[in-house]
């Protein structure tokens, strides 16, 4: 008749199906008996007692008011009246402020943090203890130290799972421009709308909680109002892909052609423009006539070696796909989900972990042949005037490769590696317009497929524009 309480289960996944067994074949069970399960999310949890069980999931709510609301819920009447300093109550309800900001800044992905943290109640109480002390600790002539306070917020508290530098810059703004002196001033607002309420009761900050608006702008929390787009764009796609991968996957469709018949015949059509595989030997003596040793052609080496990596495994995999389906060979996991996925139009897993992002696999296949085209041009036709950027794996390695040259071109001048610094220039010139690479005396390499999200390139003047709409939908 007790609880059962099984923690972390996705660490034992094992242990979750002799759960399953012993639960439904026991022939009596107490009525008042509980088996309790925590886990993350994972692909491989049993189905059977996903399906068998109650879910539950505590996440944090949406939106600037349903956050704050959470949080004065929990508060107390004794936490609100803990200090008699003034300062107490503005500062009690700034940092619930931030603590809903940096939560709410999580669903816009990598425009809110570059690296996704997992900031949660501790760090807001751990923030209030922080305050609740200090201020017990100053007198009242000496004030706030407000140093202190932004280094506890914005280094400690939550800047304590920071790992990223322009993340902890991002916090420490935050610290300074939240918390201060101008704080208690009647002119000071989070953001237009968003004020620090005055009150002695919880129940005084709860009902001005609930005037805020249901929707915030992405402005409430320092972002551009294009964020929002990103947002709602990611999240449409992400339910549009939960929805696909539910799908039915039977063997009919409606129009009379197997899902089999559909992925042969789209594994026909991309086996036949399919790029052949590099002949080492060939790549080893084209790579010698230009230079083996030089640092662009060890890159173009390495990108070489990556992309025929990728054409051995699409081929490998459309091939024994073919098998599979005509019953050749036995149907593996990893089949069934590069069928799954060619007939959704995804990009298979097996592909996806050692190639580039896409959104569709037609556009996808399109890169991969392009992307081979510039290496094998390359290869055959010697250096190129110009650059397709976006098209290597890896374009970091590619820009220390044409660093490296160019401090040996200049050594005589007593240039070093570490003092050179890469220079971008905006030419007015189109991809057509490039007859031949860039004058010596200039050096350095013509590039082009870099992509500005949110922004556009004024050609005429020569300077970045605004050109994404901002659009709300009501």
């Amino acid at each position: 008749g007790g609880w059962l309480l099984l923690q972390n289960c996705h660490l034992g996944l094992e242990f979750l199906n002799e759960l399953m067994n012993t639960i439904t074949t026991k022939e009596s069970v107490n009525e008042d008996f509980r088996t309790w399960i925590t886990t993350e999310a994972h692909p491989e949890f049993p189905i059977n007692l996903l399906q068998s069980s109650i879910k539950f999931t505590n996440e944090p709510p949406q939106g600037v008011k349903a956050g704050l609301k959470r949080t004065y819920s929990a508060v107390t009447q004794d936490l609100l009246g803990a200090s008699k300093r003034p300062q107490w109550k503005p500062l009690l309800y700034a940092v619930a402020f931030l603590h809903t900001t940096v939560q709410e800044r999580r669903k816009f992905g990598p425009l809110g943090w570059n690296i996704p943290y997992e900031f949660n109640q501790a760090d807001f109480s751990a923030s209030v203890q922080f305050l609740q002390n200090h201020l017990n600790d100053v007198g009242i002539k000496q004030g706030v130290n407000w140093s202190c306070v932004h280094y506890m917020l914005a280094e400690v508290q939550y800047g304590g799972r920071v790992t990223d530098d322009l993340d902890r810059a991002l916090l420490n703004t935050y610290a300074r421009v939240w918390f201060g002196e101008h704080m208690f001033s009647e002119k000071f607002c989070f953001y237009k709308g968003y004020v620090i309420p005055k009150g002695n009761t919880v129940e005084d900050y709860l009902q001005y909680i609930e005037q805020l608006p249901v929707i915030d702008t992405p402005e409430v929390f320092g972002l551009h109002p294009n964020a929002d787009i990103t947002y709602q764009t990611n999240l449409a796609n992400e339910t549009f892909s939960t929805i696909v991968s539910i799908q039915p996957k039977d063997s009919s469709t409606r129009g009379g052609e197997t899902r089999e018949a559909v992925v042969q015949r789209l594994a026909n059509e991309m086996l036949e423009k399919l790029p052949p595989d590099y002949n080492p030997h060939e790549v080893k003596m084209q790579l010698q006539k230009m230079g083996a040793f030089q640092p662009i052609n060890i890159f173009l080496r390495q990108e070489i070696d990556r992309m025929q990596l990728v054409i051995s495994r699409v081929r490998a995999t459309l091939t024994d796909l073919q098998l599979a389906i005509n019953g050749t060979i036995i149907m593996s996991e990893e089949l069934q989900d590069a069928l799954d996925n060619i007939y959704d139009a995804r990009i298979p897993k097996l592909w996806f972990r050692i190639s580039w992002e896409s959104t569709t696999l037609g556009f996808w296949f399109t890169e991969l042949l392009e992307r081979n085209q510039q290496f094998s041009s390359w290869l055959q036709d010697g250096r190129p005037n110009q650059f397709w950027m976006t098209g290597f794996f890896n374009p970091q390695g590619f820009l220390t490769a044409m660093r490296q040259e160019t401090t040996r071109m200049n050594l005589a001048k007593g240039w070093e590696l570490d003092s050179v610094v890469l220079y971008s220039e905006v030419t007015k010139m189109m991809k057509e317009d490039v007859v031949g690479p860039p004058p010596a005396d200039i050096g350095g390499v013509y590039i082009h497929g870099l992509l500005l999200e949110g922004a556009g390139w004024d050609r005429r003047n020569s300077k970045l524009i605004e050109s994404a709409p901002k659009v709300r939908t009501e």
